[in-house]
């Protein structure tokens, strides 16, 4: 059977619940909202007022871990700081999830690293939304779905430990153990799969498809967007999600997709996908349903 992928065209805070609500899948317990907080001078994170009504509809808290590279984000002290400045805290709950340390996620059948350091109150939740802002990035090609899942919820060392393909778990040592890319990728995909597994079922994940730079919201200077805006995906199967979001780009008549497919494809982006789903964590095969009645 394909996966279900969902879509509008409605870019609004409406149109963010209402795609959640058809998904049909309510979140249990304690929710964790994995987003990106966007690192200080970057402009095409999601901002908190977008998101607020989704997070409060699902009763969230924003969550987060530290970043292994210099910014203003790679301590704890810093990354509250941001938070505050971005808009989150005002509105939301947060959690630097790894402000008091990482818990180990055993990996069985990786295919690089066979376990994964995530922030240590991972424990607190019961479920997670992945709310991803889709976009470039200059190590993966893409940032999605798998990215949040592996990069996103790693804690300071985790990030080292799966950008390194499991060499270090110290950040200082981190560019100076840079693997070949695809272990990196393949890296990525193993430790997107202990989140998965972890929480058994109960994720939701939403891809934005907007401000789409050929750069991260890591990036305190980022390239301005090169595409127009596309809409909202959500899936309750991460592979899925960033395949679709994948061709909606690939299949969009925006000149601009080529300079963005130039960054994906450079890094070898879309390996990351063919190994999620070599892990059994979701499939390629999926099926666009449009909603009605869209903007």
């Amino acid at each position: 059977m394909k996966s279900k992928v969902l879509f509008t065209r409605d870019l609004s805070p409406e149109g963010l619940v209402k795609i959640y609500q058809e998904l049909g899948k309510e979140l249990n317990g304690k929710v964790a909202v994995k987003l990106h907080s966007g690192e200080d001078g970057n402009q095409n994170y999601l901002k908190p007022e977008f998101v607020r009504d989704l997070i409060e509809y699902v009763h969230g808290t924003v969550v987060e871990c530290n970043t292994a590279y210099n910014g203003a984000r790679n301590t704890t002290e810093k990354h509250t700081e941001l938070m505050e400045k971005h808009g989150w805290s005002r509105y939301f709950d947060v959690d630097i999830m790894d402000a008091d340390g990482d818990t180990e996620l055993s990996i069985p059948n990786g295919k690089v690293i066979h376990k994964n350091y995530v922030g240590k109150d991972i424990s607190k939740y019961d479920s997670m939304l992945v709310l991803s802002h889709f976009k470039g990035h200059p190590m993966g090609g893409y940032g999605g779905a798998l990215k949040q899942l592996s990069i996103g919820v790693a804690s300071s060392a985790g990030k080292a430990y799966i950008h390194t393909a499991g060499k270090t778990m110290n950040p200082d040592e981190l560019w100076d153990n840079v693997p070949e890319q695809d272990l990196f990728l393949e890296s990525m995909a193993d430790a997107a799969s202990s989140v998965v597994n972890y929480f058994n079922g109960n994720m939701v994940y939403i891809n934005v498809l907007c401000n789409m730079s050929v750069d991260c919201d890591c990036c305190a200077v980022a390239e301005d967007p090169c595409l127009k805006d596309i809409g909202i995906l959500a899936s309750l199967d991460p592979v899925a999600i960033d395949e679709a979001s994948i061709d909606l780009v690939r299949n969009s008549d925006d000149p601009g997709k080529e300079h963005f497919m130039e960054r994906v494809n450079s890094r070898n982006g879309l390996h990351t996908i063919d190994e999620a789903e070599k892990l059994g964590i979701g499939s390629k095969d999926y099926e666009l349903i449009c909603l009605k009645n869209v903007k």
